[in-house]
C-alpha cells in the first residue's frame, strides 16, 4: 500500500528506481518463502528478512524524493525515518523471548500503520485518484483469484480422495459463486469517484485505504476456509462442522461488510440501498450451521445481488 502511494506520488521510471523495486520484489519473495517456517516452526528469521528488505528499499526510494521534491522534503523524510526505525524494530524482535514476541508484533504493526498518518501530517504528497483506484482494484483481483486457486486445489485434492461427491459440489459451486459474488459486489460502484470528491480529507481517504486491509485479509481467509472446509468434508471433523462452518462464513461477512462500509455506503442514500448489506452480513454468520455452509453463503451474496440492483434501478 505505501508503494502504492509513492507510486502515485512519484514514478520516475529512471534505472534506480527500476533496481530499486527489483530489490523491493526480491525482499517480498524472501518474505513469502518464509511464511510456513514462521507458522510451523515459529522461526520469524526469514519472513523478517524478506520484509525488512522489501521495506529498507522503499526507505530508499523516500529519501530520493527527500533530495529531488523540496516542497515535500519534511514528509519524505518523515517516511524514510519511520519506515527505516520500524525496520529496526522488527530485527529487534527476533532477540526478543517467545512471549515477548506476539505483543512486539502488535506494537510493531500499529507504528507501521501509523508511519504514513504521521509523514503526511507535514504535507500531503501528490496522488492521483484514479491511479490509486485502479492500484486498490488490481491487487482486490488477484485476491480474489487466489481464492479460486485455493478452492481449485483444495477441491481436486479432496476428489482423489473421496468417492461421495455431493458435499464437494456443494462447497466447489458455493466457492465459485461466492468468488464471483465478491468481484461483482466490489466493482459495483466506482472507487475513483469517492476519491477524487469526498475523501481527498485526510480522514476519509486514510480511512479508504486501511479499510482494504479487511477487504484483502478476508478474501484471503475466504479461500483459506472453503480449503479447510474440503478438508473437513474428506477427512473427517478435526473440528467441530460449526468450527469449519466459520471459517467459510465469518471471512465472507467481514469482506461484505468492508466493502460495504469503505467502499459503497458513501454512495448509499437511501435505507432500502444500505440495509440490505449489513442484513445479509448477519444471514451469513447464520449460515454457519447450515449442513452446506459454502453454498449458503454463496447463495445469499446473490440474493443481495439482485437486491441492490433493483434498488439502484
Amino acid at each position: 500500500m505505501n508503494f502504492t502511494w509513492f507510486g502515485s506520488a512519484y514514478d520516475p521510471g529512471d534505472v534506480p528506481y527500476r533496481l530499486t523495486v527489483l530489490v523491493q520484489i526480491t525482499g517480498s519473495l524472501v518474505l513469502a518463502a518464509g511464511v510456513s517456517r514462521a507458522f510451523h516452526d515459529g522461526d520469524l528469521r526469514v519472513i523478517t528478512l524478506g520484509y525488512v528488505v522489501s521495506r529498507t528499499a522503499l526507505a530508499a526510494l523516500w529519501l530520493r524524493a527527500a533530495r529531488s521534491d523540496t516542497a515535500r522534503r519534511r514528509t519524505a523524510l518523515r517516511f524514510a525515518g519511520g519506515v527505516t526505525v520500524c525496520q529496526a524494530g522488527w530485527i529487534a524482535l527476533l532477540a526478543l523471548p517467545d512471549a515477548a514476541r506476539l505483543p512486539g508484533i502488535a506494537v510493531l504493526v500499529v507504528a507501521e500503520l501509523a508511519v504514513p498518518v504521521w509523514a503526511q501530517s507535514a504535507g500531503m504528497t501528490p496522488w492521483h485518484p484514479r491511479h490509486i483506484a485502479e492500484r486498490y482494484e488490481l491487487f482486490t483481483l488477484i485476491v480474489i483469484g487466489e481464492l479460486v486457486a485455493a478452492v481449485t486445489v483444495a477441491v481436486r485434492g479432496a476428489f482423489d480422495r473421496h468417492h461421495g461427491v455431493g458435499p464437494l459440489y456443494a462447497v466447489a459451486a458455493g466457492g465459485l459463486v461466492t468468488a464471483f459474488a465478491m468481484w461483482w459486489l466490489y466493482f459495483s460502484r466506482p472507487a475513483h469517484t469517492l476519491l477524487a470528491t469526498t475523501h481527498r480529507a485526510h480522514r476519509r481517504r486514510f480511512g479508504w485505504a486501511y479499510g482494504h486491509y479487511l477487504i484483502f485479509a478476508s478474501a484471503a481467509a475466504e479461500g483459506a476456509g472453503l480449503a479447510a472446509y474440503a478438508d473437513h468434508v474428506t477427512l473427517g471433523p478435526a473440528v467441530p462442522a460449526a468450527g469449519v462452518g466459520a471459517a467459510v462464513t465469518v471471512p465472507a461477512a467481514v469482506f461484505l461488510t468492508a466493502v460495504w462500509a469503505v467502499h459503497l455506503r458513501p454512495h448509499q442514500r437511501t435505507a432500502a440501498e444500505w440495509l440490505p448489506y449489513p442484513l445479509t452480513a448477519c444471514a451469513i454468520l447464520l449460515g454457519t450451521w447450515s449442513p452446506a455452509p459454502a453454498l449458503a453463503t454463496g447463495a445469499l451474496l446473490v440474493v443481495l445481488i439482485a437486491v441492490d440492483s433493483a434498488a439502484r434501478r
